[in-house]
């Protein structure tokens, strides 16, 4: 009897044991929209990030819910800054109805290519727009840049003129506007309701990244696809942020290995982004949809319409808006 009761009280300080060692575990939870599993860079930069914490073996988890499974898309940066989400991978520019500074992550020509965009992440405009994330509530732990495209059922988008008479994705306020001076009509989404809404008629074109336009399957409902090629238009900042109450309940060893992690998912991000492009063209001409891509001029002719509108409208409305256009042209 003796025997018993001893080994149930083992039993029992063993379950305690196990349960205290569980209760210790510190549990972040990382939202976006992304969908999962399905080779979506962006999901498996965050994937990278969760591999890269649990083995640093700091008693931290990040349990990643994809797909807009616990957070819609526009809701995760309102979640974060609350401290009703710990981390999201993010398109920034859909906060942009809070801070219209973060417009200038996805302002018409302003990257232009894979290279000026990594020399962007050390430079002054991106130090003012994580000056902006930081005052808000949340900090970044990795940077990621998308290019992206255009994509239509009516007719291939190359110079403005091509526009006219499309009701048209954009992705933010500064593509919404130069679009609409080019003449189209704007319908408003994010970049996981472009699917249905050109199945149904909703849309006829659409810009998003090269990433999106692949994994939500686009290349079903259009005929032509402008791949970003040497000018590309269309770039925005992703990058995966976390939310300054999270940070702050984390000790100092679990801080490193977040931002350890943060930094290799960077790495892994900046080293898959222009194969993302490729990607897009192989997969799109796999499905029998026309491939073009912007000539100099068409790119000079946007962006002469761009500083016309968005560049306009962003430096006089929006504070340091001309500030940050001049911080991130000064970028060579």
């Amino acid at each position: 009897m003796k025997r018993q009761l001893s080994s149930a009280i083992a039993a029992a300080a063993l379950i305690l044991a196990f349960s205290s060692a569980a209760s210790a575990q510190t549990v972040l939870r990382l939202s976006h929209q992304f969908p999962g599993g399905q080779g979506d860079v962006r999901d498996e930069m965050a994937q990278l990030m969760a591999d890269e914490v649990a083995a640093a073996d700091v008693d931290l988890e990040i349990q990643v819910y994809p797909g807009q499974s616990l957070f819609k898309a526009k809701e995760q940066w309102s979640a974060l800054v609350r401290g009703r989400l710990d981390m999201t991978s993010l398109p920034l520019d859909y906060a942009s109805g809070r801070h219209p500074e973060f417009s200038a992550t996805l302002m018409p020509g302003l990257v232009r290519n894979h290279d000026r965009a990594q020399r962007l992440n050390d430079s002054e405009f991106m130090t003012m727009i994580k000056d902006i994330i930081n005052e808000a509530g949340a900090r970044v732990l990795a940077d990621a840049w998308l290019a992206g495209g255009f994509a239509s059922s009516m007719r291939c988008i190359t110079s403005p003129d091509t526009v006219e008479g499309q009701t048209m994705r954009a992705a933010g306020p500064a593509f919404d506007e130069m679009l609409a001076t080019a003449g189209a009509s704007i319908a408003s989404m994010p970049s996981s309701e472009i699917y249905t809404a050109m199945q149904t008629g909703v849309l006829d074109g659409a810009n998003t990244s090269s990433g999106s336009f692949v994994s939500y399957r686009i290349y079903e409902q259009v005929d032509c696809l402008t791949a970003p090629g040497e000018n590309a238009l269309w770039f925005m900042y992703e990058p995966i942020l976390i939310s300054e109450q999270s940070w702050d309940g984390l000790n100092e060893e679990q801080q490193q290995a977040l931002t350890e992690a943060g930094q290799k998912a960077e790495e892994f991000f900046a080293s898959e982004a222009a194969a993302l492009d490729q990607e897009m063209v192989e997969v799109f001409k796999e499905n029998g949809v026309k491939v073009v891509t912007m000539s100099k001029e068409d790119y000079q002719a946007w962006l002469d319409i761009a500083k016309q509108s968005s560049y306009k409208t962003f430096a006089e409305n929006v504070p340091m808006g001309q500030e940050l256009i001049d911080a991130a042209l000064a970028v060579e």
